[in-house]
């Protein structure tokens, strides 16, 4: 099960997410930077490529700084 605040690629269609929880025995993702939470089975979770992560982090960086 991967820990919550990891990057995970969901294995359906590629997207990466924050892992911010499990409901029952699905994982809970968020898009970086915001967005609806959507889960995914444990199964299909692949880890996010390092790219990846990089991007996500850039995303939700810049997401933060246009908060007031």
């Amino acid at each position: 099960m991967p820990v919550s605040g990891s990057y995970a690629m969901d294995g359906r269609d590629g997207r990466v997410g924050r892992v911010v929880g499990h409901q029952g025995p699905l994982v809970r993702l968020r898009e970086p930077g915001g967005g609806r939470p959507w889960t995914c089975p444990p199964y299909l979770l692949r880890p996010a490529p390092p790219s990846a992560v990089l991007a996500a982090r850039l995303r939700e960086r810049n997401w933060e700084s246009r908060m007031p």
